[in-house]
């Protein structure tokens, strides 16, 4: 799968997946626009690829933040073919009454209404040159309980119907809108599992059939086969990758 002369916009870009994300399509020859609200990593991989690398700091849940940015990256790199919504917050596991308004609105902002904005924001600019492909961040907590709190479930729900009826919406105009759905992925976002003894993360290694936590890199591989001309009939799918974690 060779990306030469596309152009990838990644949300989250500066940890975890999204990272691994931007590492793995630059390697395979794309330019790729980064936002994310950090830039610790985009600094160091803007350094690495001058040119093939461009990025800005914003919110996915302002407006106004991904407008600029998506502008930016116009400016930049003149047109985007591929986005990947990797944006995403954890709600801490809590349970409805423990979830005050203040964290409700704060996992939905991020997690649904910034993959939104995002697509919105994109998706006019794949229209126009009738091709185009979506990819969001799911999760299992998208497809089953127990993979995060009340409102991390329902948000990742959110994105699975959105990934359908997006996807269902524009496919016949070039459009094809997929997510991944990962389980137990070792990034930033879940450290708080692997503090003091590591007992969180080793329960869920042991309840997972593969027996492991997977790697970033390998969500990133499974996103560069849906981003392909590979998988071009591959339409509104939301694709676990967790080890084996839903199938038991």
């Amino acid at each position: 799968m060779n990306f030469n002369q596309k152009v990838v916009f990644v949300t989250g870009a500066n940890s975890g997946i999204g990272a691994a994300q931007v590492a793995l399509f630059l390697e395979k020859g794309a330019y790729v626009y980064g936002f994310d609200l950090e830039d610790t990593q985009m600094k160091q991989m803007k350094s690495l690829f001058p040119k093939q690398f461009a990025y800005s700091v914003g919110d996915v849940s302002n407006k106004f933040h991904v407008k600029q940015s998506v502008k930016h990256a116009l400016e930049t790199f003149h047109t985007i073919h591929i986005l990947l919504n990797t944006a995403g917050v954890l709600d801490g596991y809590a349970k409805t009454l423990d979830t005050d308004e203040e964290l409700w609105d704060r996992i939905m902002n991020t997690n649904v209404k910034g993959t939104y904005f995002v697509t919105n924001e994109v998706l006019p600019i794949m229209l126009e040159q009738k091709k185009g492909a979506i990819i969001n961040m799911a999760s299992i907590a998208g497809l089953v309980a127990g993979g995060g709190g009340a409102a991390y479930t329902a948000s990742k729900h959110a994105i699975v119907g959105y990934t359908k009826q997006v996807d269902q919406d524009y496919c016949r105009e070039g459009i094809r809108v997929n997510a991944i759905a990962p389980g137990a992925i070792h990034t930033p976002m879940n450290a708080a599992d692997f503090e003091g003894d590591g007992e969180m993360a080793k329960w869920v290694a042991e309840q997972t059939p593969a027996g492991r936590w997977a790697k970033p890199e390998e969500v990133a591989s499974l996103t560069s086969y849906l981003a392909s001309d590979d998988a071009d009939y591959i339409h509104g799918t939301v694709i676990p990758i967790d080890g084996g974690w839903i199938a038991k």
